[in-house]
């Protein structure tokens, strides 16, 4: 009995700096914003009202709000979907013994070691309307008569931003895709082809359901994230034009720090940390359920 206490007692010591630090950097500002979210706070006048939950009644009749939510939600299912994609594809190929394999490997990488600022500002002078490189090619191809305002028009913007998160981030989804793949034992594919199983048939008996786990961790990782989305939009659109790339982290900036509305800016981010626990709770079940499975 003693042996077994001081065993949960070193646990629990082990354990310890890890939840001060979860403490420190999350739960207590996130405690904090909620509290604050219940106030009205002012730049102008000293000290804060309560108001309880009016600014989340203002919230859900705001429609600069369910314009920045709507934008959130499609940025983060483009960009998620094609990640995983392009990604699995990269990753069944790099995981083939091929010359250069290591180089290769390397290449696709650069994209994700860019800062998302510098690779931002790069794609925004490839979709510049004057002189970008995007016109340029696409007028000399004979797509396109005239040069195309891409981060101007409203339909094309926020698809332009998805392809730019597309090209950073798609090799962290292959990089976690690939250690998922080099975890199923190569005996089970070769069993496969003995029995006659073709490419497609190994794929989806062997590949999917084996790296299915590591595929919903990817996608919460990657989802969670883009969800978060605010140096792509700043600095290639600032939100613009008409609000059309708008999402939850910029509009919650502009009114944190442009307006000054402490109180309904709390209740932005508020908003966002609840959807984002949401969207973990339903990824953590359906990821508990598939280990049940198997």
């Amino acid at each position: 009995m003693r042996h077994r206490y001081s065993e949960h007692l070193f646990a629990f010591a082990l354990l310890l700096p890890a939840f001060v630090l979860i403490v420190a950097v999350a739960l207590m500002p996130a405690s904090e914003t909620l509290w604050t979210s219940l106030h009205k706070v002012s730049m102008i006048l000293p000290g804060s009202d309560f108001i309880g939950l009016g600014n989340y009644e203002r919230l859900l009749r705001d429609g600069r709000f369910w314009n920045a939510w709507r934008n959130t939600l499609y940025f983060t299912a483009a960009s998620v979907a094609l990640e995983t994609l392009i990604g699995l594809a990269i990753a069944l190929v790099l995981s083939q013994n091929f010359p250069l394999r290591g180089l290769v490997r390397a290449a696709v990488l650069v994209p994700w070691a860019i800062p998302t600022v510098v690779s931002s500002r790069l794609w925004g002078l490839i979709f510049n309307t004057d002189f970008g490189l995007a016109n340029y090619l696409l007028r000399s191809a004979g797509i396109l008569e005239s040069n195309k305002n891409w981060l101007g028009e409203i339909g094309w913007a926020l698809n332009v931003t998805v392809l730019v998160d597309v090209w950073k981030t798609t090799p962290f989804m292959a990089l976690l895709i690939m250690a998922g793949l080099s975890t199923i034992p190569g005996d089970l594919y070769e069993a496969a082809r003995v029995d006659g199983a073709n490419m497609l048939q190994r794929f989806f008996q062997i590949t999917v359901p084996l790296l299915l786990p590591v595929m919903l961790v990817a996608v919460m990782l990657r989802a969670l994230d883009a969800f978060r989305v605010f140096d792509v939009i700043y600095v290639m659109t600032g939100g613009g034009p008409a609000d059309s790339t708008e999402v939850m982290s910029t509009l919650t900036y502009k009114i944190l720090f442009s307006a000054t509305q402490f109180g309904y800016g709390s209740t932005l981010a508020g908003a966002m940390f609840i959807t984002l626990l949401g969207v973990s709770l339903v990824f953590l079940y359906a990821l508990r359920n598939r280990l049940e499975v198997d």
